[in-house]
């Protein structure tokens, strides 16, 4: 069986940098991806049959653990049912009513085949209904890799922004400001230097691509404030923290409705999956009700519906978020006690079931861009290579976070908290 050397060696032939997402490659940390042949529950299988520990989980889909069982079931019914209809069908209604009886913000969704689609339609409904052209993001915040998205912070007036990728034209980057995270004077600056302009406010309440930068309850606030008051719609990207730091995601946890919600990863139970949802009057602007177009050949799979609700359905009757609260708490505290010990000044960041491993910090907690340690890829690439020797898969990139699974078990966290203990002594020893 050919290995994942010269599996990679091969893909580097035909795809851009040998794969097809650019973290997977390993960039950042340095050597030869690993290629998985298999994945059941907490662990992942190498062409070479190493098992892993998996805290990447497909980059947080994965609630219930790699082939949940139950859903497994229901996706084998599907997949002998049917693949694609390109027509209407009863399953996405199913998700659909599912997911509008529990969340009162989404009074109407659509759903499409991933988080970037669900953020750029939530985008263009926000800029039909407001009339505005502008888009406010935050440093530090993902939303998939549309044109008007791939900006960072420029410099000089408030809210100035530059591409942070090439092929992204001019005018994309202009359309978009971008604010610093947990600043409400510099929020406020931005809005008052473009009275009338800004079209919506897109934030992650939980950033969660650029490490795990918890936002304050005030901050939060502020934002929906500020932006009611200048007429700009409120866009809450929870594709990541959506249906998985709670069942309504952080719109639950903080009390805030905002206008327009994106969601993926966990309402696919492993398959392509997102939707933007929110006002019912936003959302009849939709084609073919409005003027707003967007369409999608595979939105709303039937593989990816059933799946989605399987897993939404198991998570809520088995209480799945206690269950993983609990889990979680447990692994955070018996993996800083480890690290505490080794005297390493490395602590490790939770919300729910999602962590990430960094440097210690003053106060404890990291905000924004400016507060992570010009160190920390370097540290991260040490420790990413000891925990993967030792049989830890984490996420390849310093800045991604980690997922906790229903099928990671107090058991297999214990091997996992002695196996990155084992791996922080070697190298902060």
């Amino acid at each position: 069986m050919s290995t994942s050397k010269d599996l990679f060696e091969r893909s580097l032939k035909i795809a851009p940098g040998g794969v097809h997402s650019p973290v997977r490659a390993f960039k950042s940390v340095g050597g030869t991806p690993i290629f998985f042949k298999a994945a059941e529950g907490a662990y992942l299988t190498s062409v070479e049959g190493k098992r892993y520990i998996d805290f990447c989980q497909s980059f947080g889909p994965l609630i219930l653990g790699h082939r949940d069982q139950d859903v497994a079931k229901v996706v084998h019914e599907t997949v002998d049912l049917a693949w694609s209809f390109g027509a209407c069908e009863p399953y996405s209604l199913e998700l659909a009513e599912w997911i509008t009886s529990r969340l009162p913000w989404v009074e109407k969704l659509r759903f499409v085949s991933s988080g970037t689609e669900a953020v750029m339609s939530a985008l263009r409904v926000a800029r039909a209904a407001t009339n505005r052209d502008k888009i406010l993001k935050f440093d530090g915040c993902y939303h998939g890799h549309a044109d008007a998205l791939l900006v960072k912070a420029g410099s000089g007036l408030a809210g100035e922004s530059a591409s942070d990728s090439a092929g992204v034209g001019r005018l994309f980057a202009e359309s978009t400001l971008v604010a610093p995270l947990d600043d409400e004077a510099a929020l406020e600056k931005v809005f008052d230097q473009h009275k009338g302009q800004i079209a919506a406010v897109i934030i992650e309440p939980l950033p969660a691509n650029y490490g795990l930068l918890e936002q304050r309850l005030d901050f939060l606030k502020a934002v929906q404030r500020i932006a009611n008051a200048h007429g700009t719609l409120l866009i809450f990207d929870e594709v990541i923290s959506g249906f998985r730091v709670a069942l309504g995601g952080m719109a639950e946890l903080t009390g805030i409705r905002p206008d327009l919600v994106t969601y993926g990863k966990v309402i696919g139970g492993g398959f392509p999956v997102g939707c933007y949802g929110g006002r019912r009057d936003l959302l009849d602007l939709v084609a073919p009700n409005g003027p707003v177009y967007q369409a999608g050949t595979l939105s709303a799979n039937p593989v990816g519906m059933r799946s989605g609700l399987a897993t939404l359905k198991k998570v809520e009757e088995h209480k799945v978020y206690a269950s993983l609260e609990a889990k979680a708490a447990r692994f955070q505290k018996n993996l800083q006690s480890e690290f505490d010990r080794l005297k390493a000044p490395i602590q490790i960041s939770r919300q729910g079931s999602i962590f990430w491993i960094h440097a210690q910090v003053p106060g404890g907690v990291i905000r924004n861009l400016t507060q992570i340690p010009k160190d920390h890829a370097m540290k991260f690439k040490e420790l990413f290579h000891a925990c993967l020797d030792k049989g830890v898969y984490l996420a390849p990139s310093g800045y991604e976070v980690g997922f906790i699974g229903n099928a990671h078990t107090d058991q297999i966290l214990d091997e996992a908290v002695e196996k990155i203990s084992q791996s922080v002594k070697e190298t902060h020893g």
